[in-house]
């Protein structure tokens, strides 16, 4: 069992900035991808940032500029540093990791979900 455990959310004036992390546990062989999404009330779930072992990001064009996501592939840790936060940030944001996982002698490539962490920036 291969669990995502995010921190890092709260709530933050308009301009400000948050740091979230996430970091997977359990029986793990490799990751590929880690990153985040994030879903505002009432919105579908939708891609922040990704990143793969070797270095490759993605970004939303909305958060380009002004979120960075970096990983620590030995902690099978993933943050998300957002700067300039604005109202349209409001959301949940989850963590989501793809590779190879589940019980030893098991493995097999999937991806799994955090629970998510709630970021409320207010105007």
């Amino acid at each position: 069992q291969v669990q995502l455990v995010e921190s890092g959310g709260g709530l933050v004036q308009a301009g400000g900035s948050l740091r979230l992390s996430c970091i997977a546990s359990g029986s793990i062989f490799g990751i590929n991808v880690m990153g985040w999404y994030r879903q505002a009330p009432g919105k579908q779930r939708e891609l922040v940032a990704t990143m793969t072992s070797g270095g490759t990001t993605n970004y939303a064009d909305s958060v380009k500029g002004r979120f960075t996501i970096s990983r620590d592939n030995a902690k099978n840790t993933v943050y998300l540093q957002m700067n300039s936060l604005n109202a349209e940030d409001t959301a949940v944001y989850y963590c989501y990791a793809k590779g190879v996982m589940g019980p030893v002698g098991a493995y097999r490539y999937t991806e799994v979900w955090g629970q998510g962490t709630l970021v409320t920036v207010s105007s």
